[in-house]
């Protein structure tokens, strides 16, 4: 069976350290390309640099949060490139006017100088982390590390980029791969309702997985239990490329 070259997609204020988990127990064998989702202030720029990152033929694309956004939009402009879909803490749902003002607030506090970056930072892990995990210094120094190698201004380009974002619902009414839709729990950002939602719009083989004792960060938070949905559905995904039934 033919390992599908996999595209895996950081979400906000993270990069490949967000994955690590899966990185290292998908196959040796399987080309993994990490995306970039903090190098362009729209999605539909993002998206077309995450195609122009992957060889030519079909792929298998997982977005966590922010990068989900771009998978969506992916989808939209390449599907025939797209044999998986995975969808990681994250919604098909454009931003509601709420959001988009609190994003846009944050985004002129930085620019302005009212508010640093190091301080914005510091506010992330109570609304990311499961409560017993947003006092783990592991996890929060990793958090840290993650969004400086963002930087301020590729953090801006990415609230950017999702405040603008497109509803990505009728994209998922397209998609005839399949998917996996997971999320934690206890997701303040986005909530296991948006997931159902997700996983009830595809058509087709799709498993939908809600973690428990996990918020937002739950690659991070419970790699385990990310591990085991995640090598599942990159098997069905080989598999339908090889034209082979999964049982």
């Amino acid at each position: 069976m033919a390992a599908t070259p996999l595209l895996l997609l950081p979400g906000l204020m993270t990069d490949a350290r967000v994955w690590d988990p899966l990185i290292h127990a998908a196959s040796a064998q399987r080309l993994i390309v990490i995306g970039q989702t903090h190098t362009a202030d729209n999605i539909a720029e993002l998206a077309a640099q995450a195609v122009a990152s992957m060889p030519d033929g079909p792929f298998a694309v997982a977005g966590f949060s922010l990068g989900g956004y771009v998978a969506l939009e992916l989808c939209r402009q390449a599907p025939e490139h797209v044999a998986g879909l995975a969808l990681i803490d994250t919604s098909a749902r454009a931003d509601t006017a709420e959001a988009r003002q609190n994003r846009e607030r944050m985004v002129a506090a930085l620019r302005s100088g009212e508010a640093t970056f190091a301080r914005a930072i510091a506010g992330f892990p109570a609304k990311l982390f499961h409560g017993h995990h947003a006092e783990d210094p592991r996890l929060v120094r990793l958090l840290e590390g993650m969004a400086r190698s963002t930087g301020q201004a590729g953090f801006i380009r990415q609230q950017t980029a999702a405040m603008h974002r497109q509803d990505g619902r009728d994209v998922l009414k397209s998609l005839r791969c399949p998917a996996l839709v997971l999320c934690g729990v206890d997701d303040q950002v986005t909530p296991p309702e948006r997931s159902q939602e997700m996983a009830d719009l595809l058509a087709g083989d799709v498993e939908l997985v809600t973690v428990p004792s996990a918020g937002h960060m739950t690659t991070l938070e419970q790699p385990q239990a990310v591990v085991q949905p995640f090598l599942r559905w990159l098997g069905k995904v080989d598999a339908a490329r090889d034209g082979e039934s999964v049982v």
